[in-house]
């Protein structure tokens, strides 16, 4: 699992190039972001894993003729520390089917460009986006927030977490609260669990 605050290198792999240029030019604006590369087929996205190990691969499920899926499975056999989520403005793929790909998730395109953008930084930091809806508890989540769900992840108590953070047990209990709320969870367990999946936990 990645640190949060790490840089990522993104892969874009999409044959339309007004795919290409929207996405960059997201993607550039984006301080997480350490470098954005663009291919248009597998044969170029294989180059380019070879040579920069990008981090997370953004795949068009339908790559002209070629099956991004396929890619997908190369992808990862070439380069492990390479994430690849799936995306596609006409199709649908199963959770289970995006998994067989070797990929660690799959979105539409017709997501708005924050939920696309958050989709790839959960996937690059090693968590899961499965569905239309990918969470941004990444950009929710404040930087004390993050201490504190650490913490709760070592089984440490309320009282412990503040006495190593300096801070009050009320005001453990406020941000234990609302991380509770942003991750969607009612208990630790859940919490720490959703964390995991979410690639928040380094």
């Amino acid at each position: 699992m990645r640190r949060h605050n790490e840089k990522l290198r993104v892969l874009i792999v999409d044959d339309h190039e007004v795919v290409h240029w929207g996405l960059r030019a997201l993607l550039s604006s984006q301080e997480w972001v350490e470098r954005c590369l663009v291919a248009s087929n597998g044969e170029e996205a294989l180059e380019l894993a070879d040579r920069y190990e990008p981090h997370v691969a953004l795949v068009d499920l339908f790559l002209g003729t070629a099956s991004g899926a396929e890619l997908c499975r190369e992808l990862r056999t070439r380069s492990e520390m390479t994430n690849v989520l799936l995306f596609s403005g006409s199709g649908r793929m199963s959770a289970a089917a995006a998994r067989a790909a070797g990929a660690s998730g799959f979105v539409s395109k017709g997501l708005g460009a924050r939920d696309v953008m958050a989709a790839i930084r959960v996937i690059g930091l090693g968590g899961e986006v499965f569905g239309e809806a990918p969470p941004r508890t990444q950009e929710q989540l404040t930087e004390r927030e993050r201490e504190v769900l650490a913490l709760v992840a070592t089984g440490a108590t309320n009282r412990e977490i503040a006495d190593q953070l300096h801070l009050s047990h009320h005001t453990v209990k406020d941000y234990t609260r609302n991380v509770f709320r942003k991750l969607e969870v009612r208990n630790r367990a859940e919490a720490v669990q959703r964390a995991q999946r979410l690639g928040l936990l380094a």
